[in-house]
C-alpha cells in the first residue's frame, strides 16, 4: 500500500523542490522526515526512487503554513534532504526556496491575491528571520511569464522581489559571529559572518587558486576539499553553530576579484558540493562582507558608491546576483544593514500527490 500526500513541485530560484502544506504530514517529526527521504529517494546517489534530482540543489522541501502571527501570513520551514545520507536538516534557511513560497501559497488558497502584485509576508521558521515576497497574480492567477532573468536557469518569467527584513545574526546570534571582521583559522585568514546564511568567506587565493576554475575542478582537488572542510569545522564552532559535522551550514566562499565587472567573484562549497551559481541568502552574506571594513574581502572587491543604499554584483560560475544593500554608518564608524533585496523567479512545475510507502506513518498522523 502506499500514502499519497498533495503537494507541487516548484522551481524557486536556482533551486527545486516540493512544496507541502504542514497539515498534510505528520506532527512527528520522525515519520515527517522518514516521509520526505522516501519521496525524494534519499539516500542513493541518483535518488532513482523519488522525486529528488540526484543534487543538494534539487533535494529540497517548503512546509508551508498560514501563520499564526500578526506581522507575517505565512510560515515557511526549509529542510535540506541528503542525497546520499538518510538525513533531513532543518539548519538554514534557503532563499531560492522561499523564492517560490508566496506562489504557492496563493495557488494553495491560503493567501487570497490582491491585485496586480501581491505582497506576501513570510517568516522562515528555521531562524524566525522575515521577509516580504512581492509576487504578480493579475486575474486573481499567479503569473509565471515574464521577462525577468536570473542567472542560473534558462529563458525568462515574472519576476519575484524578495525584502529580507532583520536577518542579520538569525542562525549565528551575530552578524560577525567571532566578533571580529576577520579571523585566523588553521593558519588562514578569513570571515565569519552571517546576515540570513553562515558563511565563511576565504580568499582564493589562499588557496592558490585563481577563483574561475569550475566547480567540477574544485570537487575533484580532494586536497582543498579537506583544508576547507578542516577550516569549516573549526569555524562552525566559533560560529555558534555547534559540531557541524553533520550540518550544511556554514556554507565556505572562495572569493577572489569580479572576472566580469562585478563586485567580488565567488566559488561556494554548499558544503561539500560547489554550487553552480550561490544561495539567495549566501549571496547577501557575501555582499554584506563586501560592505564591511576589515573583513578579508575588503582588499579585492570592485569599488562601489557609498551611499545608503549599493546594489552588488555577486560573481558565481554561472552569471551575478545582483543583491541591493541599505546600510547606516554610525559615530563610531561601526555600520548596520537596515535591508537586503533581490530578485528571483518561481515557476510552478506539477501539482498532485506524491506516493510514499503507508507503512513510514502507520499509526502517526
Amino acid at each position: 500500500m502506499q500514502l499519497a500526500i498533495p503537494s507541487m513541485l516548484m522551481r524557486g530560484g536556482t533551486s527545486k523542490g516540493l512544496y507541502f502544506n504542514a497539515s498534510d504530514l505528520p506532527n512527528d517529526i520522525e515519520a515527517r522526515d522518514r516521509i520526505l527521504l522516501a519521496a525524494m529517494g534519499s539516500p542513493d546517489a541518483r535518488q532513482i526512487d523519488g522525486m529528488g534530482g540526484a543534487h543538494p540543489l534539487t533535494s529540497k522541501v517548503a512546509i508551508v503554513s498560514p501563520s499564526s502571527a500578526d506581522d507575517v501570513d505565512i510560515d515557511y520551514l526549509f529542510l535540506q534532504v541528503m542525497v546520499d545520507k538518510g538525513v533531513v536538516s532543518d539548519a538554514q534557511n534557503c532563499g531560492n526556496i522561499l523564492a517560490g513560497v508566496g506562489p504557492y501559497a496563493i495557488e494553495s488558497g491560503m493567501i487570497p491575491p490582491a491585485g496586480a502584485i501581491t505582497d506576501v509576508r513570510i517568516r522562515m521558521l528555521n531562524t524566525g528571520a522575515k521577509a516580504i515576497a512581492r509576487v504578480e497574480a493579475p486575474k486573481g492567477q499567479v503569473e509565471y511569464e515574464g521577462n525577468a532573468r536570473i542567472d542560473g536557469v534558462p529563458g525568462t518569467a515574472s519576476p519575484v522581489s524578495i525584502d529580507f527584513l532583520d536577518i542579520a545574526g538569525s542562525s549565528c546570534g551575530a552578524l560577525l559571529p567571532t566578533g571580529q571582521a576577520k579571523s585566523l583559522i588553521q593558519n588562514t585568514e578569513v570571515t565569519c559572518i552571517d546576515n540570513g546564511m553562515p558563511v565563511v568567506l576565504l580568499r582564493a587565493s589562499d588557496f592558490g587558486l585563481t577563483g574561475s576554475e569550475s566547480p567540477e575542478t574544485l570537487e575533484a582537488n580532494s586536497e582543498l576539499k579537506q583544508r576547507i572542510e578542516a577550516i569549516r569545522l573549526e569555524a562552525g564552532s566559533l560560529m555558534n553553530l555547534g559540531d557541524v559535522t553533520d550540518k550544511t551550514v556554514p556554507k565556505m566562499s572562495l572569493i577572489s576579484p569580479a572576472l566580469n565587472g562585478g563586485t567580488v567573484n565567488t566559488r561556494t562549497f554548499i558544503p561539500h558540493r560547489v554550487h553552480e551559481a550561490i544561495g539567495v541568502l549566501g549571496s547577501v552574506s557575501v555582499a554584506t562582507a563586501c560592505m564591511l571594513p576589515g573583513t578579508v574581502a575588503e582588499q579585492i572587491v570592485r569599488e562601489f558608491t557609498d551611499d545608503a543604499i549599493s546594489q552588488l554584483s555577486i560573481e558565481h560560475p554561472t552569471g551575478s546576483f545582483i543583491v541591493e544593500m541599505e546600510i547606516a554608518h554610525d559615530e563610531q564608524g561601526g555600520v548596520s544593514v537596515l535591508r537586503a533585496a533581490l530578485l528571483r523567479t518561481a515557476r510552478l512545475l506539477m501539482r498532485g500527490e506524491v506516493y510514499v510507502p503507508s507503512s513510514l506513518v502507520e499509526g502517526l498522523k
